[in-house]
């Protein structure tokens, strides 16, 4: 069965650029481990409350999730993950049709 999440990115202070250029590296594992971002935004004109990047990212199974999260390549990346990245809100969501 296929997970989907959303995940709600902030960039610490003057990091928004370098918080995009460390997702780009960790979300170039996804396909690896059987997953794909379906949606990834940028918050424009921002404010404390509202998260830097949004993405929606799809796995085919909650195993690749697992690998993925557990994969050396990304745990190995913690200390610039700190650096960058104020807070994150990571959720579990259910996709749904468009009208």
């Amino acid at each position: 069965m296929s997970v989907t999440l959303c995940c709600l990115l902030w960039a610490r202070e003057g990091l928004a650029d370098d918080l995009s250029r460390y997702e780009d590296g960790v979300l170039a594992l996804l396909a690896e481990h059987g997953a794909g971002v379906t949606s990834r935004v940028r918050a424009l004109g921002r404010d404390a409350t509202t998260p830097t990047e949004v993405q929606v990212i799809e796995f085919a199974d909650r195993a690749g999730l697992d690998a993925y999260l557990g994969d050396p390549r990304r745990t190995a990346r913690a200390d610039e993950r700190d650096r960058v990245v104020a807070r994150t809100e990571l959720f579990e969501v259910e996709p749904r049709p468009l009208r």
